[in-house]
């Protein structure tokens, strides 16, 4: 299937697409934020530059868009056009990201992962109800968790 629009119009439109202040990590931000949790973002000195860094619970937090770090949901779907590229692209990103997982979990952080599909789309989880999950996780022992959609 041919693409829709001329090579330059998707050119700017992929370049647009933000890789950090996305919605869902900015409503995860200013929800842990109003509950107490004070956290540093994107810091370059951890691998994979994690989200949010939460150093009083030796935490990071990641917020995975679905589409980019490959996830099985409704979400994400491979692109017809260019399919080979596709692949290899997102498969790369799912063995970086769980090689900065175990780095991270190495150096004694705790990770979670909070998918794209628990804050939007048709599985997505009421806000408070992930925020809730997000603080018991930092406030428990669990060395990794995922939360991700219903569905």
């Amino acid at each position: 299937m041919a693409d829709i629009v001329p090579a330059e119009v998707r050119s700017r439109m992929m370049s647009g697409i933000r890789g950090r202040d996305t919605r869902p990590e900015m409503l995860l931000r200013r929800g842990l934020h109003a509950m107490g949790f004070r956290f540093r973002v994107s810091d370059r000195k951890l691998p994979g530059s994690p989200d949010m860094v939460f150093p009083r619970y030796r935490a990071v937090l990641f917020v995975h868009g679905c589409f980019w770090h490959g996830h099985d949901c409704h979400l994400f779907r491979l692109p017809g056009t260019r399919r080979e590229f596709w692949q290899a692209k997102i498969e790369s990103n799912r063995v970086r990201d769980a090689a900065t997982e175990v780095r991270l979990v190495d150096a004694g952080w705790r990770v979670l992962t909070v998918w794209e599909c628990a804050l939007r789309g048709r599985a997505r989880r009421p806000l408070d109800e992930v925020l809730a999950d997000c603080a018991g996780w930092l406030r428990g022992d669990t060395q990794q968790g995922m939360i991700r959609g219903t569905a």
